[in-house]
């Protein structure tokens, strides 16, 4: 199968959260394919050192890896970062808003960490949107816009709901994203829903020395991500060695089923749900 148009020698990938985990991997992706990238993230340092490792990796010759550094939760610095990769490279052919962070938060606790994550998670893929969307449309050529979202977005479990709520209103945004951007015309540009799911990240690496059985490698999610963005897909659900995509339907559609049938919220975590949920099956 062939890459999407946007993937090609000489196009431009921007990418926030470059400095580690699936952010780092999908710029040595890109690089691969010839793209030029600019990799974005708050941690000068290790993205510098990031960036020096893939520039001496190279394939291709003539393809820039540059570094910026931002706080994504800052419009202006994110307005900053759509200039310099304009006057760096005159266009934006793959934006992915992946810059992401978790801090452990409770329902009636932790306000400060609760605002920073939804600064961070949600306001800075909606800071990304603001800034370079119109002129990746005025290109008049295919482009991506890749937002990283989570599956506790759209399942909710308990256990961090600061961290939920803000990958839920990731969800939401792209959704809205992408019908908007499928009814502009003339428009080239498509959007789309990244969810990996249990990935050794750097948030990982913050509670394990050593990659989890269950869990999948970085660039193992951005591969699925091109593939599934070649096939034309919106919502790119990544399994991992845990759970399956079935598996994966299976707790979508029984959280649906806490609206549809007026269960009680979060059944699935409710004893009173649990013989139903595990003999709960999806045709």
């Amino acid at each position: 199968m062939e890459n999407h148009p946007a993937f090609k020698p000489g196009n431009v990938a921007v990418i926030t959260g470059a400095a580690d985990g699936i952010g780092l991997a999908a710029a040595q992706c890109f690089s691969g394919y010839g793209m030029h990238v600019l990799m974005a993230d708050i941690e000068a340092e290790k993205l510098d050192t990031v960036a020096a490792e893939i520039r001496s990796a190279k394939v291709f010759k003539d393809n820039q890896i540059v570094t910026h550094t931002l706080n994504v939760s800052q419009l202006g610095q994110v307005i900053e970062l759509k200039k310099f990769a304009f006057e760096t490279f005159g266009q934006v052919d793959v934006l992915m808003n992946n810059a992401g962070t978790s801090r452990k938060t409770s329902s009636w606790s932790e306000l400060d960490d609760w605002r920073h994550l939804i600064e961070v998670n949600l306001w800075g893929i909606i800071h990304g949107v603001h800034a370079f969307t119109d002129a990746m449309i005025a290109q008049a050529s295919p482009g991506l816009i890749i937002n990283t979202g989570s599956k506790q977005g759209i399942t909710n479990p308990p256990g961090n709901p600061a961290y939920n709520v803000s990958k839920a209103g990731v969800k939401a945004a792209t959704e809205s994203l992408q019908h908007a951007l499928r009814n502009t015309n003339d428009c080239q540009v498509s959007a789309h829903l990244l969810v990996p799911g249990y990935t050794y990240t750097g948030l990982t690496k913050r509670h394990v020395s050593e990659k989890p059985a269950g869990a999948w490698l970085p660039r193992q999610v951005v591969d699925y991500m091109v593939e599934a963005i070649n096939r034309g897909r919106f919502y790119i659900i990544c399994p991992d060695n845990e759970v399956s995509s079935a598996e994966d339907a299976r707790r979508i559609l029984w959280a649906a089923g806490d609206l549809a049938y007026n269960r009680t919220a979060l059944s699935r975590w409710d004893e009173t749900f649990a013989d139903d949920f595990a003999n709960f099956k999806v045709d």
